[in-house]
């Protein structure tokens, strides 16, 4: 039971945060399309470091799960 709460809670988080980031992107690239590349990269990176968070939840899910 901890172990999904774990990566339940922990996945959640990163999930709202990168689906903002990419709403984010989308307006931008339709107000200014010549940026798309430069937007693109910094949403890129972003997402990849709030995508960070989750895989750390998921460690500490297995953890819970396989050690505890």
């Amino acid at each position: 039971m901890a172990a999904a709460l774990a990566i339940g809670l922990g996945a959640l988080g990163p999930g709202i945060g990168i689906g903002l980031a990419v709403k984010g992107a989308m307006e931008a690239i339709g107000r200014n399309p010549e940026a798309e590349g430069a937007v693109r990269l910094t949403m890129i990176i972003g997402a990849a470091l709030a995508e960070a968070i989750a895989i750390y939840a998921f460690v500490v899910a297995v953890i819970i799960a396989f050690v505890l």
